[in-house]
């Protein structure tokens, strides 16, 4: 199995992108004949990942007619170290800083998860007091040497170290963002000595601020043997399989790394599920754009799953970048694509509290036992069991029809919920009128929260267009549109699965950082561009061992840029021309656009500068669509909407061709996922294959 680098195999074609969800797997195939791309899902597997990836594989390039060693790439995401996080699953791990700074962790900045509730438990630090240890090692805020260890000093920590029967280790050291070999050099030694796998906080991401750096490490190191595992089973299952492609790992920036840049940096895939797909509606949208479909500010991306819902916006041609998240309660600093949960998913639980409130998760019925409508055992109803009540999904149609649900379960555990509250009326009704209660419910939150995170950004949901994916997305999509005044929804072709489309269509992509001290003044382009310099070297180095010296590359520059006196910087975009009159007209003109204000005599300063090295792939777009005959509705079923029972129509989307236009209330099902078009609504399809959801004006 081929591991060692991303770089594709000449004349072997075929990508296959795969996203590892809680719910379901799924699967998009690019085949370069005919330039066809085949979408699959596969429910997973939660005790072993794995498992379900290599079963979805094996069906589908099997029935596809793929042999096996005709798979160029493998490009997946994967939610197991972000999990393992929030779960606080992950390694018994130690932690080594320099002496005087034990307490890093139990400090934490002072943070605290509200500042006005006294009874407020801080976060539990990933590791414990007693397994954090001392070591006479620092540098002092130039970069040269303060501390260095002692004789035998190292031995011995590595004697402490494995008699703490540790998985693995972390080091952070006072002012090592300085000189990140330092850090190397000593996490060599102890790895030396103690037998463990060190995760060294400069060589990771040699960023200011020792504790942000030393989570980081920690993060690194605790989801660092669990992720091994995987890849290692994972690696060996496909070698079984006869699929010898490269593995490439999807990352939280929107790229991709190998595998072996992800075991090293595992830490940089925690968000990588999320991030996939965002980038898939980034170029989908830029592709929509220039044919004329799509207007506006930009778009607001609706990721629905089994588990949770989640936004992000994009008002260009590339997502919101953020430099800094919380993940289980710990601030992560590494480059993200900026996205926000808003609520629940398809298999949030439905409930009600002790008040007689009807809630909504945030509990899952997950893949296993899953929402009663499964038939596995689940007795507690979820969201797909009010899809289904409701009449929006086919119980015979799920998955393409390889997954039979159970609507008279689902209906009857409904009922019971609208007993609790009160209902009358026959099972149905009560059943019917719970589902819609908690739809409403689903929706006003995530409405709530998707207000709060356009209104940070001084923005208005009315000048976006949503894009739906997830399985559960495009069903709730018009749902969340009429809630929040946005007016314009697009559906990609293969929404169920867009996720794993943004996983094989993937750039490679890593950041690079450097903190250091630079005023703005007329004697900055030197010194700016020497460190530039010395980023785009290392940066060439990882690309060539990623992708091949041939390929195509990009490099993009950034700097963390304050007026002096604040305390946090901003991320500003430079170009080529690295003066100081071009770095504070960027900063100047990204200050204005965030708090509305600049100051043309106010001193600025540069504290960390950043590269993103990019290897371009090509994106896989569905091939554009021809007109076809005239497409006529595969039958009627009934759909509760509101207060009562609507017979609507109900469309196969794969017979829809470009020009059709249908109005609500009306399903569109697809094997993977249903479009629900309200009443007020109508659709039409692009030449790409969109579905674009538009509000009537008279319907306001």
């Amino acid at each position: 199995m081929a591991e060692a680098s991303g770089q594709l195999p000449e004349g072997r074609g075929v990508r296959v992108g795969i996203d590892v969800g809680g719910t379901f797997t799924d699967f998009v195939l690019h085949d370069p004949v005919g330039g066809r791309l085949v979408f699959f899902k596969e429910p997973s597997t939660p005790d072993e990942p794995s498992r379900a990836l290599l079963q979805g594989l094996h069906t589908l390039l099997t029935r596809e007619g793929i042999a096996f060693d005709q798979v160029g790439a493998l490009m997946h995401g994967t939610t197991i170290g972000l999990n393992a996080i929030i779960q606080r699953k992950g390694a018994k791990i130690g932690l080594i800083v320099s002496r005087g700074f034990r307490d890093i962790l139990e400090i934490a900045r002072c943070r605290m998860p509200s500042s006005f509730d006294l009874h407020a438990d801080k976060e539990t630090p990933l590791v414990p007091r007693e397994r954090v240890l001392e070591l006479n090692a620092r540098l002092n805020s130039d970069g040269s040497l303060a501390a260095a260890p002692e004789a035998g000093e190292i031995a011995a920590l590595g004697a402490q170290l494995r008699a703490m029967d540790l998985d693995a280790a972390a080091l952070v050291t006072v002012n090592g963002y300085l000189d990140p070999a330092f850090e190397e050099g000593l996490a060599a030694q102890i790895a030396e000595v103690s037998g463990l796998e060190i995760s060294a906080a400069a060589v990771i991401w040699p960023e200011i601020r020792e504790y942000e750096r030393a989570l980081v490490a920690c993060l690194n190191a605790y989801i660092q043997p669990l992720m091994h595992r995987y890849f290692d089973g994972l690696i060996a299952g496909l070698s079984q399989m006869g699929v010898t492609a490269p593995v490439l790992v999807t990352a939280s920036n929107g790229g991709s790394l190998s595998v072996a840049s992800a075991r090293a940096r595992p830490v940089e895939t925690v968000l990588s599920g999320p991030a996939s797909g965002v980038m898939a509606a980034v170029r989908l949208a830029e592709a929509a754009r220039a044919a004329g479909d799509l207007t506006g500010q930009g778009i607001v991306t609706f990721d629905m799953g089994g588990t949770s819902s989640d936004i992000a916006i994009a008002g260009g041609a590339t997502p919101e970048l953020a430099t800094r998240t919380d993940i289980g309660g710990l601030p992560l600093v590494l480059p993200v694509v900026d996205v926000s949960a808003i609520g629940a998913g398809g298999g949030s639980v439905v409930w009600v509290d002790p008040h007689g409130l009807l809630k909504v998760g945030p509990q899952s019925a997950g893949a296993a036992p899953g929402p009663v409508c499964y038939g596995r055992g689940g007795t507690a109803p979820a969201v797909t069991d009010c899809y289904l009540t409701l009449g929006y999904i086919d119980p015979a149609g799920f998955l393409g029809g390889r997954m039979q649900l159970d609507a008279a379960a689902a209906e009857a555990a409904l009922a019971q919920i609208g007993a609790k509250l009160g209902y009358e009326g026959s099972p149905r009704d009560v059943a019917a009128r719970t589902a819609e209660g908690a739809l409403a419910v689903t929706t006003a939150g995530m409405a709530s929260a998707l207000y709060k995170t356009l209104a940070e950004r001084g923005l208005d949901p009315r000048g976006f267009a949503l894009m739906p994916f997830g399985g559960a997305g495009p069903t709730h999509a018009s749902r969340l549109a009429e809630e929040t005044g946005i007016r314009h929804v697009i559906v990609p072709p293969a929404a169920g699965t867009f996720c794993a489309q943004g996983a094989a269509g993937a750039d490679l992509r890593r950041d690079f950082v450097r903190s250091f001290r630079l005023d703005v003044t007329p004697a900055l382009t030197a010194p700016l561009s020497a460190a530039f310099a010395a980023l785009e070297g290392e940066a060439a180095l990882w690309l060539d061992a990623e992708n091949g010296t041939a390929r195509p590359r990009r490099f993009e520059r950034a700097a963390d840029m304050r007026y002096h006196g604040q305390a946090y910087e901003l991320r500003v975009r430079l170009d080529d021309d690295l003066s100081a009159e071009a770095a504070r007209a960027a900063f100047e003109a990204e200050h204005k656009r965030i708090y509305g204000f600049a100051d043309p005599e106010g001193r600025i300063a540069i504290g960390t500068i950043r590269l993103a090295a990019i290897g371009p792939a090509d994106p896989l777009l569905p091939p554009k669509l021809t007109s076809g005959a005239e497409a006529a509705p595969k039958g009627h079923r009934p759909l509760w909407l509101g207060d009562r029972w609507h017979e609507a129509a109900v469309w196969r989307r794969a017979a829809l061709a470009p020009g059709l236009s249908l109005s609500g209330p009306a399903v569109i099902e697809q094997d993977d996922t249903t479009t629900i078009l309200l009443p007020g609504w109508t659709a039409r399809v692009d030449e790409a294959g969109n579905l674009h959801l538009e509000r009537l004006t008279d319907a306001a």
